[in-house]
């Protein structure tokens, strides 16, 4: 019942609602059939007690006609009788056949009308049951019906009033799939319509810090470049090579956090969305080793050419940034890249994590100890794999750091 959406559950209330309506109402007809039959019984039992009893009286013709109005028939003079009789004769159906040793009455249904025969020495009566008729049934069907027709009607209303939900639920789907210009639309001041507009609200708020972040993104970069470029230019001036070391590096380590300041800008926005392309393995690790830049003989790779889908650009830039970590973290500033079951494998000589992976793939979070790099590193790989479909594993094995870039469906190696 728990993982049941509001609209499934409606389906099943009223469906169980309008079942149990239904199976009281046929119940009913079936009871009040079974009543009908008996009060039918008790009454001609009844006329046929009365009749056989006040008949042996020899009633006069005003008892008799009182008789007839206070049980309800209406008497049928010879002329007449005599057709009637051969009709039953040929067509009537026998509805209840009584008496005693003073007489016999039988009743008879015809033409949807009831006759009643009474036999006794010196009377023949036939008579027309004249009883009003009761519209007890079909006051039952009427309102049975009402009721039927008014929980579809309330089934119905309740889906219309709940129908909005459905539009919100794909306008936030949209939302949350990178669709930035969504607007969350609400026409009524009910419930739904004001989580719409809390929503809708929350929209518009979302959109105006992401606009402030990137506008301060791109002018923190912009502005940043200019000084660092002068400094660089400068720094070439000085004759202290010590000095003009250290400041060198200081303005190189300042352009890769802009660099990765950067990517981590476009890799992480909602509407980004990778190009996929049947690729090369080599190729990918061709350019990623371009990109790397590292020294000869510090990246050993043991990979089987194979063919995939995925992101050149981004595939290279993720397998780049796994292998200069391994270069700048392992003790011997070597790293190797090799094939494995579950995709490719980044292994290099070091001491093992003290913290869980999730700890790493946050951003700005690295090993108190560690000097260089920003603590983005792993935290841009993750990013990259998540949009490739692909996941970022770790173990330590035999002294070894080893980071697993596990294949999933968006990313396959064939």
């Amino acid at each position: 019942m728990r993982n049941l959406s509001v609209t499934t559950f409606i389906h099943i209330l009223f469906s169980v609602a309008i079942s149990i309506l239904i199976a009281t109402f046929l119940l009913f007809l079936s009871w009040d059939k079974d009543r009908r039959k008996i009060d039918e019984y008790k009454r001609y039992q009844l006329l046929s007690l009365t009749f056989l009893s006040k008949l042996q009286l020899n009633p006069e013709e005003e008892a008799l006609n009182a008789l007839y109005d206070e049980l309800h028939v209406k008497y049928i003079p010879p002329e007449i009788k005599e057709k009637i009789k051969e009709k039953i004769a040929s067509r009537g159906e026998t509805l209840f056949t009584g008496g005693s040793s003073s007489g016999q009455v039988r009743v008879f249904t015809l033409d949807e009308k009831r006759y009643i025969y009474v036999q006794r020495m010196g009377y023949n009566l036939l008579m027309e049951d004249n009883q009003p008729k009761k519209y007890y049934l079909e006051i039952a069907i009427i309102i049975g019906i009402f009721l039927i027709a008014l929980l579809l009607l309330l089934y119905l209303a309740v889906l219309k009033k709940l129908y909005p939900l459905k539009t919100l639920h794909k306008q936030i789907q949209r939302f949350a799939q990178g669709d930035m210009q969504t607007r969350i639309s609400y026409q009524y001041d009910d419930e739904i319509g004001k989580i719409a507009k809390s929503f809708d609200d929350t929209i518009l708020h979302i959109n105006q810090l992401s606009a402030s972040k990137n506008l301060f993104m791109r002018n923190l970069m912009h502005e940043l470049k200019t000084p660092i470029t002068k400094g660089r230019i400068v720094v070439e001036m000085l004759e202290d090579e010590t000095t003009k070391k250290i400041l060198i590096r200081a303005f190189e380590r300042m352009n890769e956090l802009i660099s990765e300041l950067a990517e981590l800008e476009r890799v992480t926005t909602q509407n980004f969305e990778p190009n996929f392309e049947y690729l090369m393995l080599d190729e990918v690790i061709q350019t990623s080793q371009d990109m790397l830049m590292a020294a000869q003989g510090s990246v050993s790779i043991e990979v089987e050419n194979r063919a995939l889908t995925s992101d050149m650009k981004l595939l290279s830039l993720a397998i780049k940034n796994l292998l200069d970590n391994g270069i700048k973290y392992s003790k011997d500033k070597h790293v190797t890249l090799r094939s494995s079951k579950e995709g490719l494998e980044v292994i290099s000589r070091g001491e093992e994590l003290k913290h869980p992976l999730s700890y790493y793939i946050e951003p700005f979070s690295q090993e108190e100890k560690r000097s260089s790099g920003f603590g983005l590193g792993l935290y841009i790989v993750h990013s990259i794999l998540e949009k490739l479909g692909c996941k970022l594993g770790y173990r330590y094995e035999e002294e070894c750091n080893i980071f697993i870039i596990e294949a999933g469906k968006a990313c396959r190696i064939v």
